[in-house]
């Protein structure tokens, strides 16, 4: 698949933006702050409805408009399919799929499939479980909106659980109803991490086996908070059971201290934890593997290629990572922003599209 244009209107630092893209290869070039990430923050958000920089999403507007809208239209393996995204800083967002107005964003779901690459995700590995946990969310979101559902129920019921537990007397019977639907999403959330987690380490592994020389080899685990049962209805029990275990601890910590808001992903090349013992090269040539495998596993689980985009990131990759990024990605539609004319870049994509911003306007060559 590939997005074929798009329109900003009063978006980030845009007034107005037009224009379409080469369905393969599409360099964004301009200076700091010029408004490169914008551009791609705009197409990602018509993937999953959300930005992947923030979470309000007033922060979309332009900070002298009310009103800001992003539409683009995306061809897709048997079909097209288009998506008008509308969001006003006193209301809620709106979006249009194909014309028609979507009560859900999950409707949105498995549309337009994009993986986006940028710095930060190059530290993955050694980062914070905050990391880890949105990189499984973000990718899990786009293509089961069964995941999506109840990643959102439990946010909300966790949120809810965690200002009771503030308040000065505690009603069991209360506490109880949100204690039986944590144990509901919850068990879904464990179930489906932990076979996205295998499933996205068999890739890798074969990916990261094959940029070091057959010389390192690649295993993911999954760390759940809450030990991983064999079906779903066991896990739900068991759950139940561990959020009453640790009530007494949740009062005296004003918060809840169990369940998949707690997750974690090890990361192991040849044995070796690469969090605590991996070099900086290691670490990264981890991320980059992961990142490949998302699209390898989109594949899998659409049939469509994703499309991907790389913010700011060939500039942190060594000569052969970058060899190795370019060389796999004959099939998947890209958007590569960067300060500058990188020769590598330009003999490996002869025929990108360039694509230069200068305070949020454009012009092409």
């Amino acid at each position: 698949m590939f997005i074929k244009d798009i329109e900003l209107t009063n978006f980030r630092n845009y007034d107005i933006l037009k224009t379409d893209f080469n369905q393969n290869v599409n360099l964004i070039l301009g200076n700091n702050a010029q408004g490169k990430t914008n551009l791609l923050e705009g197409i990602y958000l018509t993937s999953i409805g959300r930005s992947f920089r923030t979470n309000k999403d007033s922060d979309l507007v332009n900070f002298q408009k009310e009103m800001a809208r992003i539409k683009v239209n995306a061809e897709k393996a048997y079909f097209d399919t288009s998506v008008e995204i509308t969001i006003k800083k006193d209301s809620k967002k709106s979006i249009k799929k194909d014309g028609t107005t979507i009560k859900k964003t999950s409707e949105l779901l498995e549309n337009i499939l994009i993986v986006i690459f940028s710095p930060e995700d190059l530290k993955i590995v050694k980062d914070e479980p905050e990391k880890r946990r949105k990189f499984i969310d973000r990718e899990l979101c786009q293509i089961q909106p069964l995941y999506y559902d109840s990643l959102s129920n439990y946010k909300k019921t966790l949120a809810q659980r965690n200002t009771y537990l503030k308040e000065e007397a505690i009603d069991n019977s209360i506490l109880d109803l949100w204690d039986v639907q944590l144990a509901q999403y919850g068990a879904r959330i464990i179930t489906i991490r932990d076979q996205f987690v295998r499933k996205i380490s068999g890739y890798s592994g074969k990916i990261h086996s094959s940029i070091t020389n057959e010389k390192e080899s690649l295993f993911l685990e999954y760390n759940p908070n809450i030990d991983l049962k064999d079906d779903i209805e066991e896990q739900e029990g068991y759950f139940y059971d561990e959020i009453k275990k640790s009530f007494k601890n949740d009062l005296r910590q004003r918060t809840t201290t169990k369940g998949p808001h707690k997750d974690d992903i090890s990361f192991y090349v040849n044995g070796i934890n690469m969090r605590s013992f991996g070099s900086q090269g290691q670490q990264r040539t981890c991320a980059l593997a992961l990142k490949l495998a998302e699209l390898n596993l989109i594949k899998e689980e659409t049939e469509e290629d994703a499309i991907l985009l790389l913010d700011d990131v060939m500039s942190e990759l060594d000569i052969e990572r970058q060899k190795y990024l370019i060389k796999t990605l004959k099939e998947n539609q890209l958007f590569i922003t960067t300060t500058d004319i990188d020769k590598n870049l330009m003999t490996s994509f002869p025929d990108a599209k360039l694509i230069y911003i200068h305070n949020g306007k454009i012009t092409e060559n």
